[in-house]
């Protein structure tokens, strides 16, 4: 069991589900436009503590687009699996919008491919 910590909250998250899916779950107003595909980077989070030392090849290629590796990560693409502080970054309410999104997936998309973070 992972620990999230939002704005001094905290969710409990079984190991291994996605970051973005434990932020809603547990009540979180973060975006995910695209559902969970790595595609839009409105899933965003700021790591407080605990930033994940790998991520996924679609997470850095992404991130690497918009050059902003080492700006945030992609909510969607991160594993629960050890304590972490986040700050998520894009809501409903802070863009105007009635939804969040698509639903993703319980598994992370794509099929994730393991690389160091830079």
């Amino acid at each position: 069991m992972a620990v999230i910590t939002v704005n001094g909250s905290q969710i409990d998250a079984p190991d291994d589900k996605r970051l973005i899916l434990a932020l809603e779950d547990g009540g979180v107003d973060i975006l995910h436009r695209c559902g969970g595909l790595a595609r839009c980077t409105t899933c965003r989070v700021e790591f407080i503590e605990g930033e994940p030392t790998s991520m996924t090849v679609a997470e850095f290629e992404k991130l690497k687009e918009g050059n902003n590796l080492g700006r945030f990560r992609l909510s969607c693409q991160v594993l629960c699996d050890h304590e972490m502080t986040v700050f998520p970054m894009l809501s409903k309410k802070s863009e105007g919008l009635d939804d969040a999104g698509p639903r993703p997936m319980d598994h992370i998309t794509p099929e994730p491919v393991w690389t160091t973070k830079p």
